[in-house]
């Protein structure tokens, strides 16, 4: 029996194609394409600053200019560690345009992780903003890159607000050296005149373009290589299965551009079909809820710890929200008690829509999968994108199991990556062709899928943690706690959060003779957290004379689990 969830009789539950014609060509075409059709259309808000599709353009190729003059070339990596700012979409799309590959990465990462993306994608040149210099400068000696440019957000706000910005935030940034090996942005964009070579260069679907980073299926951090086709697929399915999505629509992009559901939802998507992104630089709920309302946005996307302190907030009481076509949870599970809240809350704030909730892998660039507009089903994740299938099978084989049966999620579709770059065997592992004669991710997810192909989260076959949204890998932590001088062995879990939903937790025992105190703890903590991103570090540490093991002898996370929800539950039982 074949049970693998095709659209065909599912297209009439949301008025959805089962199957889609994709744009043929390069994302920097794509974005030319609507810059053409609508140019006087904003692009970008940045800070009460707006840009049209004709000024973000001038940018675009004004930059790749730039790149071209500074000896980028096609095939060329360039690493983009930026919030979301305007210099970050005009480097974004200027890399693309003239045939290079662009390596996102998070700018808070840690020293040691900056160097390993560098030179993992033996990036030529890096551009980050002037608050990360000093963390880029340290590692430029062993990294592979030859230029470093580096831009300032005071220069894309508007004049007023610059002025306050250098009075408050600017005050605060350390000072490049003027003697700095460094490009500053306004001189990068002035290099470009140099340029006189056709900076263009033409490419196809398959090409290379963008390297995000995931831990895969072992939890190994690897660089996933996506094509021009991954986003551009990824933008007419998400506007398909969103037909009230139109030019001159705002997006919020608060979604990070180095996380799959930023760079793909809310940046390329928008400025491919001509509607706005307000860009949030910094997330936090407050900045949120302001811009939300401030610019009264048509779409909104995020992970439910951000939706969950958006009803916590008093500028939230009286909003209107009537301006809302589309409101998307993604990144983690959304408990369904919480969808209920957050559905109350958008009814009780004049939205007429729901939240909808998607799912997907930075391996498929993001969401491959989302509930339909006119047909949610409680629990469920949706149902597939146009051109996208999805089975479930006995984990680790292609043996589809009946509905209703638990088992591993395996994709297909034209939003699939390319490789890993680097690890052919975990990608061979990842990706297998089927006799169907598609080629299936193998996502470690467990899920299960009724009759109408609606698929249902379950949980994660690999040891994940997920906070706020961002994956956190506990055998990366344990790597760098376990090399620190002091550390006999670790075990990192995760640990329920009020806000981040889960946050990483560490239990170390200690070497021979090494005492357990607070100056051992703070000697532990002051190197892991120059080696570890601070969104994932953690904040707990706690010392035991063993670690549990099972009965192979590998160290019991779950039994740490278990023992930390038993604790927190006598101690809420008891006021504690």
């Amino acid at each position: 029996m074949e049970i693998t969830a095709k659209r065909p009789w599912l297209s009439s539950l949301d008025g959805v194609p089962a199957t889609l014609e994709y744009y043929h060509g390069s994302m920097a075409d794509m974005v030319a394409d609507a810059a053409a059709a609508y140019p006087e259309q904003i692009a970008l808000d940045f800070e009460g600053k707006s840009t049209t599709y004709r000024e973000m353009m001038a940018n675009i190729e004004k930059c790749a200019r730039s790149l071209c003059a500074i000896g980028v070339r096609q095939d060329d990596c360039v690493t983009i560690a930026m919030p979301n700012c305007p210099q970050a979409v005009y480097m974004f799309y200027a890399v693309n345009m003239i045939g290079a590959v662009a390596n996102m990465v998070h700018p808070l990462s840690s020293e040691k992780e900056l160097e390993f993306f560098i030179n993992e994608s033996e990036s030529v040149a890096v551009v980050t903003i002037d608050q990360f210099y000093r963390k880029f400068e340290a590692i430029r000696g062993n990294t592979c890159a030859a230029d470093i440019v580096i831009a300032r957000i005071c220069d894309a706000l508007p004049p007023v607000k610059r002025v306050g910005y250098m009075l408050t935030e600017g005050r605060k940034l350390e000072k490049i050296p003027k003697d700095a090996p460094v490009i500053l942005w306004d001189e990068f964009m002035r290099r470009g005149k140099a340029c006189t070579a056709n900076y263009r260069v033409k490419r196809g679907d398959d090409d290379a373009a963008v390297i995000l980073y995931s831990g895969g299926t072992t939890g190994t951090t690897k660089g996933i290589l996506l094509t021009n086709l991954n986003f551009n697929a990824l933008s007419g399915q998400v506007v398909a299965t969103n037909p009230m999505y139109r030019p001159g629509d705002k997006m919020l992009a608060a979604m990070p551009l180095f996380h799959g559901f930023g760079l793909g939802v809310c940046i390329h998507t928008p400025l491919t079909h001509g509607a706005g992104c307000v860009l949030v630089p910094r997330v936090t709920p407050k900045s949120y809820s302001k811009l939300l309302t401030r610019y009264r946005c048509n779409f909104i996307a995020g992970v439910p710890t951000l939706y969950e302190a958006l009803l916590r907030l008093p500028n939230m009481e009286n909003a209107d929200l009537s301006c809302l076509k589309g409101v998307f949870s993604g990144g983690d599970s959304l408990s369904i008690e919480l969808k209920k809240k957050l559905d109350k809350f958008l009814s009780d704030h004049k939205a007429v829509i729901q939240v909808r909730e998607g799912y997907g892998t930075t391996e498929t660039v993001t969401a491959c999968c989302l509930t339909p507009i006119n047909k949610a089903k409680e629990g469920s994740i949706g149902i597939p994108f146009p051109d996208t299938y999805i089975k479930i099978v006995k984990p680790g084989t292609d043996e589809e199991l009946p509905y209703g049966e638990e088992g591993e999620i395996l994709l297909a579709g034209p939003t699939v990556m390319k490789e890993y770059i680097k690890h052919p065997e975990e990608t061979a592992k990842t990706l297998r062709r089927h006799a169907d004669g598609l080629t299936w991710v193998y996502t470690g997810d467990l899920g299960v899928m009724d009759d109408e192909g609606y698929i249902y989260f379950r949980g994660r076959s690999k040891r994940m943690i997920v906070s706020s949204g961002y994956n956190i890998y506990p055998a990366q932590l344990e790597n760098v706690f376990d090399a620190n001088e002091f550390v006999q062995m670790s075990c990192v879990i995760g640990v329920p959060d009020s806000y981040r939903m889960q946050r990483p937790k560490v239990f170390v025992t200690l070497k021979p003779g090494v005492p357990a105190n607070e100056d051992t703890r703070k000697a532990i903590m002051d190197y892991a957290s120059k080696r570890i991103a601070k969104y994932a570090m953690p904040k707990e540490l706690e010392f035991r004379e063993t670690l549990p093991k099972t009965l192979v002898g590998k160290v019991a996370y779950r039994m740490l689990e278990e023992e930390e929800a038993a604790r927190r539950a006598a101690a809420e039982s008891t006021g504690g």
